[in-house]
């Protein structure tokens, strides 16, 4: 049975009478446990999901452009009053760029802009704020009264309500813009499918489909002939291959071998050129027979030379593997806290690395800050000589913690640790050991952080003279040197509840001038404030940021 969507003129009202009907494309897929009230315009390939509201009956008219995606509970709304600058130079209440992702329980009100290739997370609320093209907003955050510059980066539960605030958003990196085109994708193929279930003729013709095994059979002009089958490729990589070529995309093909896939060298496959499926299904078979043992993977390239849809179709065990269907990352994904999700389809996360030093790497790399690794053997560590790893170059997070995992394979036995580079003061902000001689550190109170030069008998004399019973020996040196750069100090609590969500409240500055005043201060946030997560804070008083960020009590 076809599904009609739910369209409805706007009422009258004292602002309005001029009962505006939505306008959506024929291409366009809007589901009818959906709204789509008043002057709306729905353009080419939208899909709105169950349980959406499009609602321009007091703020009006709105603007969804072509190959966006509106996912299940959003709602979307405006103010009477206040418009913003449509892309063709119009005013609206509400405009959504083209291939945008407002994801599931989102809030966009009015006046509102979001601009192409955007990414909405899920329950997160944007009102009367400009999100510039490129940005990946995640979950649970919050945008109002601002304007986000193109291409920046939003930590789940993140509250962005000054400009100043908005400015010193970080980029987007690379694998994140690369998971909202997969999410863009994947909602394409769903828009196709639900077409297709509200068509009789359609879906009858797939359950012949079915019934005969994918015999040669005709679908809308749609290639579904004995050359769609494959002996190694599954029907969902098929569907893939099929899709990517509709939408007239390029089709690209890497392998790589299990060692060097830990560092992401991939290699390309021979180019695909045919245009039509089967030629791509008999050169991504070539591919696999070539590189059997290897991981191979598949994707997409549009017209702008962007990947989309990248997805592994075989491991090094032989198994060949589907694309896989769109799946929330966790509360901790892109945030404070936890890992990003990259084209291999795995995190930031490491086995060797503990999520406080991926959440560092991250850090340092939004704020404009180069990475470097050092290593010492258990003799030479009493000494401080220090040696080198190999340099950091890359400015991804994936590619700085395969090298940070790298030299400490290279290592083993040895102390390794992580440095933070101002390339222009051309100083350190942070030293963290990552890795002592019976394997890696785990957890942040093992971190050591230095922000100048400290002689070793200095600390040792600092640390006699200034013991605590609650205070581990590496977080007595940091409150030392912190203090001895002139540094001021505090620190911040928060409860598990809101830990995921990055939601830290302060527990006070500490105004103590010497280390022992300042560990008594330290000590009686963490008995009062049992039960919680405490960092300690450095701050530089002359540029008024952070330099330093260390969890020194968990629950």
């Amino acid at each position: 049975m076809a599904v009609r969507s739910i369209a409805e003129a706007a009422p009258p009202t004292p602002w309005s009478k001029n009962l505006a009907e939505p306008r959506i494309d024929p291409s366009a897929f809007v589901h009818s446990f959906s709204h789509v009230i008043g002057d709306v315009k729905i353009e080419a390939n939208v899909i709105v999901a169950p349980g959406t509201s499009i609602r321009a009956d007091e703020g009006t008219p709105f603007f969804i452009g072509e190959n966006t995606n509106i996912q299940d509970g959003v709602v979307i709304h405006g103010l009477e009053k206040g418009r913003i600058i449509g892309d063709d130079q119009q005013e609206y209440s509400v405009w959504v760029g083209s291939n945008s992702c407002i994801t599931h329980m989102a809030l966009i009100h009015g006046p509102c802009y979001i601009g192409d290739d955007c990414f909405i997370g899920f329950r997160s609320t944007v009102f009367n704020a400009r999100v510039g093209a490129g940005c990946i907003v995640m979950m649970h955050a919050l945008i109002q009264d601002v304007e986000i510059p193109p291409g920046k980066y939003v930590p789940s539960g993140a509250i962005i309500t000054t400009q100043q605030q908005a400015d010193r958003l970080p980029d987007v990196q690379t694998e994140d813009k690369q998971f909202a085109h997969h999410v863009v994708g994947i909602n394409q193929a769903l828009r196709a499918g639900y077409l297709c279930a509200a068509d009789s003729k359609c879906i009858r013709t797939i359950r012949n489909e079915l019934e005969q095994s994918y015999t040669s059979t005709a679908v809308n002009g749609l290639e579904r002939s004995s050359e769609v089958s494959s002996s190694s490729l599954g029907a969902e990589t098929v569907e893939q291959l099929r899709y990517l070529l509709e939408q007239g995309y390029k089709i690209g093909t890497e392998h790589v071998d299990a060692r060097r896939f830990r560092t992401g060298s991939w290699t390309s496959c021979k180019p695909i050129e045919g245009r039509s499926l089967g030629e791509a299904i008999s050169a991504l078979e070539t591919c696999l027979a070539d590189h059997a043992g290897e991981y191979v993977r598949l994707f997409g390239i549009d017209k702008n030379k962007r990947r989309v849809l990248e997805n592994i179709i075989q491991r090094p065990d032989g198994a060949v593997k589907a694309p896989t269907s769109f799946k929330a990352p966790t509360s901790s994904s892109y945030g404070s806290n936890g890992s990003s999700y990259n084209g291999n389809g795995y995190g930031n996360g490491s086995s060797k690395l503990s999520a406080e030093t991926v959440d560092q790497v991250r850090q340092l790399l939004a704020g404009g800050y180069k990475i470097g690794t050092e290593h010492v053997d258990e003799r030479r560590f009493r000494t401080g000589s220090w040696q080198s790893c190999k340099p950091i170059d890359s400015h991804s997070a994936n590619d700085v913690v395969a090298a940070l995992e790298d030299c400490m394979v290279n290592h083993q036995g040895e102390y390794v640790r992580l440095i933070g580079i101002d390339p222009k003061a051309k100083r350190r902000v942070l030293e963290a050991i990552i890795q002592r001689p019976n394997g890696p550190v785990s957890g942040s109170g093992t971190q050591k952080s230095s922000f100048a030069s400290t002689s070793a008998s200095t600390s040792a004399t600092a640390t006699a003279s200034a013991t605590s019973t609650k205070l581990n020996s590496e977080v007595v040196e940091q409150l030392q040197q912190l203090l001895a750069s002139g540094y001021k100090v505090s620190a911040e609590h928060v409860d598990q509840r809101r830990f995921r969500m990055g939601s830290w409240s302060s527990c006070g500055q500490i105004q103590a001038t010497s280390l022992r005043d300042a560990i008594a201060a330290l000590e009686a946030y963490l008995a009062e404030y049992q039960g919680e997560y405490v960092r300690l804070i450095g701050i530089d008083p002359k540029g008024k940021r952070r330099v330093l960020e260390t969890i020194i009590q968990r629950p």
